[in-house]
């Protein structure tokens, strides 16, 4: 029996997830982690980044956000500072080493990019995308016509 889309889809996360992790140990982060960027990739590198902010910006709970921030803080990757205009607030901070980190990762994810529009082809790498952020954003149905058939049949 051939593997659901939901299967796949998780089985190609996970291995994109892995060659980034290794990307990224090549490059002198061992301890890096692929829900990392979720967090690291919104701070604002010049003001930072509230908490509830950065949940909202990730799609994730306040509690989730909090603990990924815990964690990368523990590695020294970010800090968290007062917030000048809310004493209650705290302002989440890149240090320089998760600067380098974003830096790292943003080619880190080219490097692994690159090797799947190599290894599909460009056309079958470009048709991948666009039905992945079809199905992504929900504009499958539309794409191929208003009953989601995917049939071109005229009315």
């Amino acid at each position: 029996m051939d593997p659901d889309l939901g299967r796949l889809l998780l089985e190609a996360s996970r291995q994109v997830g892995a060659d980034l992790v290794a990307e990224l140990q090549e490059r002198g982060f061992d301890d890096a982690r692929p829900g990392h960027a979720a967090v690291a990739l919104r701070i604002d590198r010049r003001s930072g980044t509230r908490m509830g902010d950065l949940a909202a910006r990730a799609g994730m709970t306040k509690q989730g956000m909090l603990l990924l921030v815990d964690d990368l803080e523990s590695r020294g990757y970010v800090r968290r500072v007062a917030d000048p205009d809310d004493a209650r607030a705290r302002i989440v901070r890149l240090t320089v080493r998760g600067r380098r980190y974003v830096a790292e990762f943003r080619r880190a994810l080219a490097a692994v990019e690159g090797r799947a529009r190599r290894d599909l082809g460009d056309a079958r790498y470009e048709a991948m995308r666009a039905a992945l952020e079809d199905l992504v954003s929900g504009s499958a149905e539309a794409a191929d016509g208003v009953d989601g058939s995917g049939d071109d049949a005229e009315a």
